[in-house]
């Protein structure tokens, strides 16, 4: 008999956290985040993680396990993922998987297998991309995704250049397209018995919510936050300051002494940051979009308006 576990899922800003404890207490089970973002320590306000006193209610795992320094791939996410919840379900205990990307979920509920990669060729392959994006522009970068493999061009937007790297150096190192290999690992079982909740409300009202969390954010401190992590020696080309919110504002903070007063930025600085909110409300919302239309695509799940 396959364990059961419970997936808490849905766009950004849903309220997944307290969906997922209010369940956690019903069902006597512990949460595994399987936010990519989280996962690291100090990135705490743009991250939205749980507060203290949410993380006293229920017993969390995946939430401040690695440096920001670290470029943990999913892989080892998985892993680290899969780790807790043998614990959990060894335990007695429901196991509560929460988060919002989609690749993260299926690598945890399927075991998905990612092929060996030889790091020093792989960097070679994507230094010499990055080259080719600095002198013909991401636009013939694309051009050359969508003759290798065109099923990854449709889903992939063009500005998400992380991703559209990812899939030529994958292609240049395996020999066939990622959506192909994408595909295969879709026809794997899942070795878990689990019930799938995606929370979903209308748009204009998710979209409200992500505008209130991002001014929410610059409140508690998100710019003092990010000015920390850049004393602290991390750059902006290391994965957990490429998510949202930090790689926006990474370049104001930067190159600023302080940042701690707001209301002390000369007016050209003021304007300059509130054109960096609305880029990462944007952002926040296209993100959403995408998770909403993965989760679409997906069978056996259940949705729940909130």
């Amino acid at each position: 008999m396959k364990p059961k576990l419970i997936v808490v899922a849905g766009p950004t800003a849903i309220g997944k956290t307290a969906y997922a404890i209010d369940l956690a207490k019903k069902y006597d089970g512990e949460i595994v985040s399987l936010d990519s973002v989280q996962v690291y320590k100090y990135l705490d306000i743009g991250s939205a993680k749980p507060s203290q006193k949410e993380l006293a209610e229920v017993k969390h795992y995946m939430i401040d396990e690695v440096e920001p320094t670290i470029n943990l791939n999913v892989k080892e996410f998985k892993d680290m993922a899969t780790t807790y919840i043998d614990d959990i379900i060894h335990r007695g205990k429901l196991p509560i998987l929460v988060g919002g990307s989609g690749f993260y979920i299926n690598a945890v509920l399927y075991g998905t297998e990612f092929l060996y990669e030889d790091e020093e060729k792989a960097k070679k392959i994507k230094d010499a991309l990055e080259e080719i994006k600095e002198h013909n522009g991401i636009d013939y970068l694309y051009e050359m995704l969508k003759k290798i493999d065109t099923k990854s061009a449709l889903i992939i937007p063009k500005e998400n250049v992380r991703r559209v790297l990812r899939a030529i150096t994958f292609y240049r190192l395996h020999g066939i397209p990622i959506s192909q290999h994408n595909e295969e690992e879709k026809k794997r079982e899942s070795r878990y018995d689990f019930s799938f909740y995606v929370l979903n409300t209308d748009r204009e009202k998710l979209y409200k919510r992500i505008d209130e969390r991002v001014d929410n954010m610059i409140k508690e401190g998100l710019l003092v936050e990010v000015k920390a992590l850049i004393e602290k020696g991390l750059g902006k080309d290391l994965n957990s300051m490429n998510s949202i919110g930090y790689k926006e504002l990474y370049d104001f903070c930067r190159d600023r002494d302080t940042v701690y007063d707001i209301d002390s930025l000369d007016e050209t600085s003021k304007k300059e940051l509130q054109n960096i909110i609305e880029e990462i409300k944007m952002h926040s919302r296209n993100y959403a979009k995408r998770q909403i239309t993965w989760f679409r695509a997906q069978k056996n799940i259940e949705w729940i308006e909130r």
